[in-house]
C-alpha cells in the first residue's frame, strides 16, 4: 500500500480531524481536500463523487475505495497498523469496550450534531432553532456524562495507551456544547483529553485544526 495515495475530504474544526489525528501518530502521508460541507455548497460539490451524501470525512483509499462514517474510518486505520496499538486486537478484553464506546460517540453524540445547521431537518421552524440547539446540547452533555459515568479511565480512556477512541473524544468534545460544559458533565474524561491535548505529536495539528 502506497500511503501517499490516500486522500481526506475534511475541513477545520469538523470530525475529520479526528482521522487527521489517527493519519498523524501512524506516519501515513495524505491529501487533504478542505472544505466545510454543513457550509459551503462547493465543499459539497467537492465531495459528491466520492460521497453522494456529500459529508465529510470521506476518505478515499490507496486501492480507490470511499470510506465514509468517521468512527469507521478510524476503526479501519487502526486495525490497519497493529504495530502503533492504536486499538485493542481482537483477542484484548478491552476490544469490547472499545468497540462500544466508539459506536456510542458516533451514533449518540457526534450524530446530534447533523441537527444544527439546519433545524428543519427534524422537522422543527426555523424560529425554533434556538431551543432546538440548546435541547441538543444538553442532550450531548448527557450523553458525556453517562459514558463517563461507565468508564473508569488510567491514562487514557481504555488504560495506559492511547487509542483512536481518546482521539475521537479529544475532536467530538471540542464541538457544542463546549469544552467547559464537556468538563463539568465528564471530568473523568476531560482528565484524559487534557493528555491527549498535550501530546506533542499532535500539537500542532490541534492548535491550526482548532484554531
Amino acid at each position: 500500500m502506497n500511503p501517499a495515495r490516500f486522500t481526506l475530504y475534511g475541513a477545520a474544526a469538523s470530525g475529520s480531524v479526528a482521522v487527521e489525528a489517527a493519519l498523524t501518530l501512524l506516519g501515513l502521508p495524505y491529501q487533504l481536500i478542505e472544505g466545510a460541507t454543513w457550509a459551503e455548497p462547493a465543499a459539497r460539490d467537492r465531495v459528491a463523487p466520492a460521497n453522494p451524501m456529500r459529508q465529510i470525512p470521506t476518505l478515499v483509499l490507496p486501492d480507490g475505495e470511499v470510506m465514509t462514517e468517521s468512527a469507521a474510518i478510524l476503526i479501519y486505520l487502526a486495525d490497519l497498523h497493529p504495530a502503533a496499538r492504536l486499538a485493542p486486537a481482537s483477542s484484548d478484553p478491552r476490544r469490547r469496550a472499545f468497540l462500544r464506546w466508539m459506536l456510542y460517540v458516533s451514533s449518540a453524540i457526534y450524530a446530534l450534531h447533523w441537527i444544527k445547521p439546519d433545524v428543519r431537518r427534524i422537522g422543527a421552524p426555523d424560529t425554533a432553532r434556538e431551543a432546538v440547539v440548546q435541547a441538543v446540547h444538553d442532550r450531548i452533555a448527557f450523553c458525556w456524562a453517562t459514558m463517563d459515568a461507565q468508564l473508569t479511565p488510567g491514562r487514557f480512556l481504555l488504560g495506559d495507551e492511547l487509542t483512536v477512541l481518546d482521539l475521537y473524544v479529544a475532536t467530538v468534545s471540542r464541538f457544542g456544547p463546549w469544552r467547559q460544559r464537556f468538563a463539568e458533565a465528564a471530568p473523568g474524561l476531560a482528565a484524559v483529553v487534557q493528555r491527549v491535548d498535550d501530546d506533542p505529536r499532535l500539537a500542532a495539528l490541534w492548535t491550526t485544526r482548532f484554531p
